[in-house]
């Protein structure tokens, strides 16, 4: 089998193209987005809608429910609530984008749960820590909010921060403000699903050197998104994207204080694969309980390209989160 065409210029694979200012122009002609679904129908069994975060920064939130629940004026039981960061390398994608939309709707319906995919500013325009701050305010939307399907459907003692990719990423490090945060009730957060989360570093890992020439996002590719997303002037051993430089612990002892637990799921076709590996390594050492899902064969952001793919991810999801139930009956 003949090794693929490296990827030389990865503006030009991302249709994105730097300006003299520092922002970038963005071609999004690849990036179909769709409405949201308001209305419940034999055909839509999830239902969706579009509420505003913050105005002054034009967030905002998609919102995500399972049809049958919305059938009952008194819901018999709340449902969970996974609040789910899409990807993008922090410099790409929308909450509506088509893909990011099947992917909650199918969420939804197979785990019976309400789905929040908060919307962040982007870099470089907004370079890190925007997208953490942005993810930190929505959380604290939710925990305030009056809006029907978050105060009357939802469970807000059975959180869960998930997020793929660059989502993946922001969601760790919410995570980390959230356990280190005197009192967010009534939410409280049971554990992290972090879905081919986005690390980088300087050095090669093992893994980026053997898929340097990936088709989805090799090296070249991600390092572009870091040097976008980044604050100006560090590298790429950053903690924003490298969590296990110097000792790596920073808030994960209260993570495991907390007793939440940790999914780490990526595929071994992914060049960052052998980076979650450590993460999920660092968070182990720091006495959080971590469950690891690494599929062969499957790229980066695996399941959102390949719709055929989410049901056994979801699958073993559920479980994660029936598991994390279970440990905090046994709690009390």
């Amino acid at each position: 089998m003949s090794e693929p065409t490296p990827i030389s210029d990865p503006y030009a694979y991302l249709n994105i193209v730097k300006n003299p200012d520092g922002s970038i122009t963005r071609d999004l002609t690849k990036f179909p987005c769709t409405p949201a679904t308001p209305d419940p129908s034999p055909q839509t069994p999830v239902v969706s809608k579009d509420v505003s975060v913050n105005k002054s920064k034009s967030t905002w939130m998609r919102l995500y429910a399972p049809s049958s629940t919305l059938n009952d004026t008194v819901p018999s039981q709340k449902l969970p609530l996974i609040v789910y960061y899409h990807g993008g390398g922090f410099v790409l994608c929308s909450v509506d984008l088509q893909v990011f939309h099947g992917f909650c709707s199918d969420m939804a319906r197979d785990l019976n749960a309400i789905v929040a995919s908060p919307s962040y500013r982007l870099a470089p325009e907004h370079r890190l820590p925007a997208a953490y701050d942005d993810g930190a305010e929505a959380l604290e939307w939710i925990r305030n909010s009056d809006e029907e399907w978050i105060k009357s459907r939802a469970d807000l003692s059975n959180v869960f921060l998930m997020g793929t990719s660059a989502g993946g990423n922001l969601a760790y490090n919410v995570g980390m403000r959230s356990a280190a945060a005197s009192d967010l009730s009534p939410l409280q957060i049971r554990g992290m699903i972090l879905h081919h989360p986005f690390f980088g570093g300087e050095e090669r890992s093992g893994s980026e050197m053997r898929l340097a020439n990936d088709q989805v996002c090799p090296p070249i590719v991600s390092d572009v998104f870091w040097d976008l997303s980044l604050p100006v002037g560090v590298d790429r051993d950053h903690e924003y994207s490298n969590p296990t430089v110097g000792d790596g612990s920073g808030g994960l002892e209260k993570i495991g204080g907390l007793r939440w637990k940790v999914m780490v799921v990526g595929g071994e076709e992914d060049p960052m694969v052998d980076r979650q590996r450590d993460v999920a390594k660092l968070m182990k050492r720091n006495g959080v309980e971590v469950v690891e899902m690494f599929n062969d064969g499957d790229v980066h952001g695996a399941e959102i390209g390949d719709p055929s793919k989410r049901k056994p991810l979801f699958a073993s999801i559920g479980k994660f989160i029936s598991s994390s139930a279970a440990l905090r009956c046994n709690s009390f």
